[in-house]
């Protein structure tokens, strides 16, 4: 897989400039560009530049409309459920987890869902905004049904990622991870670099293991059968079951308890409808914040330090490699599959925008044609 690495600040401002070339107000564009961006920064290149292509056909396709605003339908003290009215996910989740940190921070905790939404990006991109400011987030999503069920063979459930944070030293801890054994993002990675898929990722229209990653990808947009596998694989003997029951886990924090499209619903007759589930704590319902914050960090530290498996030298916790990619990643550049990049060229045409101003001239990658 060839890739080519672009200053993070170039990616930004080209970002920012084509999201607002495609109806986004200047503020709502860095908003959006800065989950992208994050993703890549975070060293999760499935959810960075590469989604570029998706949300410009969404909009095409009338899936995202732009100008849509964020509307609360139902509140209390401790929660709220949110109407997107078919807007971009990263503005959406933005604004609910918002609404989450401001409640909690009076209730002690809170819980937001949204329905009619959009792709949000990466889940833990929220989760850690509630870590940021002192409290424990949480987040989650549905998406297009990528998964197939246990012992099934159509994709019933999206890739449905749940995201953690809690403060600590010296950075907070963040897990973040789909509940399918690996995502679409990933797949579509495999695609552009012409891989076949790794046994256990996926299964063909009539439930049997495959390894052809454009047949799987074709499935999921045909709805015909076929998909991913949740996390564990494909029995309860490997422990798929499990999977699925994280996958279910959060469509009821996003679509159920938000009366919004379960996934096997989501993306179909010209209607996004993703849904997301927010949750917010303040620490100090349960005593000292500073406290729980130092016995969270050494039990932490405590786990790096354990002893090592044979010829491992590093055990890390999450939130770890996202932290240290953060910086390597701005020093060497962000690496851009060069398939990616010509996507990137391609919206910059369709969109009005001088690609060469920002990325000098990029030739066709032959052969290459998107799914969307």
């Amino acid at each position: 897989m060839a890739h080519i690495r672009y200053d993070y600040r170039t990616l930004t401002a080209f970002c920012e400039e084509a999201f607002t070339k495609l109806g986004f107000t200047k503020e709502d564009s860095k908003v959006i560009t800065d989950v992208l961006i994050t993703s890549d920064l975070f060293g999760i290149e499935s959810h960075g530049m590469q989604r570029l292509t998706r949300y410009d056909m969404g909009i095409q396709k009338g899936l995202i409309h732009p100008g849509a605003k964020s509307e609360i339908v139902f509140q209390t003290p401790v929660s709220a459920v949110i109407d997107a009215h078919d807007g971009m996910g990263q503005l959406a989740a933005v604004n609910a987890m918002n609404i989450a940190i401001e409640k909690a921070k009076k209730s002690g905790m809170a819980m937001v869902t949204v329905r009619n939404s959009n792709h949000y990006g990466i889940a833990g991109y929220y989760a850690k905004m509630a870590a940021d400011q002192g409290l424990i987030g949480f987040s989650c999503t549905n998406s297009e049904a990528i998964m197939v069920p246990t012992f099934g063979r159509k994709a019933m459930l999206g890739s449905n990622p749940m995201a953690f944070a809690v403060p600590a030293d010296p950075y907070p801890f963040l897990f973040d991870a789909s509940t399918t054994v690996v995502t679409r993002g990933k797949l579509e990675m495999y695609n552009k670099a012409e891989k076949e898929l790794p046994d256990h990722w996926a299964l063909d229209c009539k439930g049997h293991p495959t390894h052809d990653t454009g047949s799987v990808l074709k499935s999921i947009v045909s709805k015909e059968g076929g998909g991913i596998l949740p996390l564990g694989g494909y029995s309860e003997k490997s422990g798929g079951h499990k999977g699925y029951g994280y996958a279910m886990v959060c469509e009821i924090f996003s679509s159920i308890l938000s009366m919004g499209l379960t996934s096997c619903h989501t993306n179909t007759d010209g209607v996004g409808g993703t849904c997301h589930g927010f949750m917010a704590i303040d620490p100090a319902v349960f005593g000292n914040p500073g406290e729980i914050r130092k016995h969270f960090s050494t039990f932490l530290q405590e786990l790096r330090d354990a002893p090592k498996a044979q010829g491992q030298t590093r055990i890390y916790t999450h939130g770890e490699k996202e932290a240290q990619s953060v910086e390597r990643i701005k020093a060497e550049g962000v690496p851009v599959d060069v398939k990616t990049v010509y996507e990137m060229k391609q919206m910059a045409d369709h969109a009005g925008i001088d690609f060469s101003a920002y990325f000098g001239e990029v030739s066709e990658v032959e052969g290459y044609h998107t799914l969307y």
